[in-house]
């Protein structure tokens, strides 16, 4: 029983870790928020539930704009289903190189940190499942490929446990 307990917990851990966004501090390009997120982008995305399995797709007009260390991105949804949803996020530079967002359906505040060809960003997201509204971690990675590709791929987290994921590609047009 005591090693039963012990291979869980460690799993349990392992789940919940995340890559080290430092590991990327030699990667390039290098990946600057303001400059990519800046104009008309299209992101082309899907949704997997814990099993792998595709439960939606989506494509995404966004539109990114910057003053200084202030941006908006407005992101425009419409899923396969027909269902469409708005997202505005509003992000901020700060001083050390991190970042820090609001977003209509992020529960309190986002936090990231870019570091060569890399962004990770991390915030809690109110979602409706089945007609019922939950609260679940997003631990998202964004990878960027080219000047003008990046890639992005979520952990869907609830309760500690990886219960979905989403994997999109964004391209600035």
């Amino acid at each position: 029983m005591k090693y039963t307990l012990l291979i869980f917990v460690s799993i349990l851990f392992l789940n919940c870790s995340s890559a080290n966004i430092d590991n990327y501090e030699n990667t390039t390009p290098k990946l600057k928020l303001n400059e990519f997120f800046d104009g008309e982008l299209v992101a082309h995305g899907m949704v997997l539930d814990i099993n792998g399995d595709l439960t939606r797709r989506f494509v995404a007009d966004i539109t990114g704009t910057w003053q200084g260390k202030q941006g908006t991105l407005d992101e425009q949804f419409i899923y396969d289903d027909g269902e469409t949803d708005t997202r505005v996020w509003k992000l901020t530079e700060l001083e050390d190189g991190s970042y820090q967002g609001t977003a209509n359906d992020v529960i309190g505040l986002a936090t990231g940190k870019s570091v060569g060809a890399a962004f990770y960003w991390r915030y809690d997201l109110e979602i409706i499942v089945d007609g019922e509204s939950l609260v679940v971690t997003l631990d998202d990675w964004m990878y960027l490929i080219n000047d003008d590709v990046l890639l992005n791929k979520s952990r869907i987290i609830k309760y500690g446990i990886e219960v979905g994921e989403v994997i999109l590609s964004i391209r600035k047009l």
